[in-house]
């Protein structure tokens, strides 16, 4: 992975408050103890079927999340744990669906790639690349159909980038000016395979030149930079302007999936990434430097974070497993 990619919005970074930035810290430090446990639960043994890690992106969800507003929708591919916490999913219902137990999110049946909650208004969790795309931009339209003035973020990794399916939803989004942020999540590998040994333009913002939509490229380690980019994407289609594509330079510190050995990139990469490019890491010393927080106060939220984990945790081993009958439901809705 290259260094932090340049910005192509010059404009003037926003003031925060203290608290605004000591709540993304905990945000982002909540997905990453999340996950962690999710993979000392999957290696238990305790969670089945496919689990798609999300550390190391954690900044461009949370980011983004900052910028919406209630009514705003979002919709994610199967590596979607850390959107779920973002939009405000309890943690409990979400490791329970992990597990696959009757107060998931999904009462069970979902597993890792299929929550949903329309209360947060989060449409999912989809396990067949690039569908999400298609769907994401009908909510879009039905925002635009309904006169509303919500906005759909729409994400999709890098290998999602090369499905056809992406190029129509984006014909359409920019024919009929739909409020949908298509979000392309570059952490890089697609599955095993980099970047630039499948895509012939790797500047993935791009993508949307030929259909007019307008696109940035922003480096999705720094929860500043996500969060400028987001609030100018967001506004752009509030104010009924159209599709906007953010490519979110990001990086996975897992593999694939659980099961991925990611042979395919050298430890030193990894741990290359993870010295000097940690998004958690960089926003610690933005909090110390401005003293916003010492360290004591930040081992203070570690330990809360912690604690909510485990508690989740216990949760998802203890709450009840689905009834039988539960396979009868759900799916059949009659008109």
């Amino acid at each position: 992975m290259s260094d932090a990619p340049a910005k192509t919005n010059g404009s003037k970074r926003e003031e925060l408050s203290g608290a605004d930035l000591l709540g993304f810290y905990k945000s982002m430090l909540l997905i990453r103890r999340f996950e962690e446990r999710a993979g000392q639960l999957y290696g238990m043994g305790l969670i089945g079927g496919f689990c798609h890690l999300y550390i190391g992106q954690e900044a461009v969800v949370v980011g983004l999340q900052s910028c919406l507003k209630p009514g705003d929708e979002v919709i994610t591919g199967y590596r979607d744990h850390g959107h779920m916490l973002a939009t405000g999913m309890d943690p409990r219902g979400v490791m329970a669906e992990l597990t696959g137990r009757a107060a998931g999110y999904s009462k069970g049946k979902g597993g890792s790639m299929h929550m949903f909650s329309l209360e947060q208004k989060f449409f999912g969790g989809h396990g067949i690349v690039g569908a999400q795309v298609p769907i994401g931009t009908g909510l879009a339209f039905a925002n635009r159909y309904k006169k509303t003035d919500a906005v759909c973020l729409t994400y999709f990794g890098d290998g999602a980038a090369n499905q056809g399916q992406v190029y129509e939803s984006f014909n359409m989004a920019e024919l009929w000016r739909l409020p949908v942020v298509y979000v392309i999540e570059n952490n890089q590998y697609a599955m095993g395979t980099s970047v630039e040994r499948s895509s012939a333009e790797t500047h993935l913002y791009k993508r949307g030149t030929s259909f007019n939509i307008p696109g940035e490229e922003v480096d999705g380690m720094d929860i500043l930079a996500v969060r400028e980019a987001g609030r100018k994407a967001v506004g752009w289609c509030r104010e009924g302007k159209g599709p906007f594509i953010l490519e979110m330079k990001t990086y996975r510190y897992r593999g694939h999936s659980m099961s991925d050995p990611a042979k395919y990139r050298t430890r030193e990469e990894v741990e290359q990434i993870r010295a000097h490019r940690d998004a958690i890491e960089h926003l610690k010393a933005l909090l110390l430097e401005k003293k916003i927080a010492d360290e004591a106060q930040l081992k203070a939220v570690d330990k809360d974070v912690r604690e909510i984990v485990a508690d989740a945790a216990e949760f998802s081993q203890v709450s009840p497993e689905p009834d039988p009958s539960e396979l009868w439901t759900d799916v059949l809705v009659e008109l």
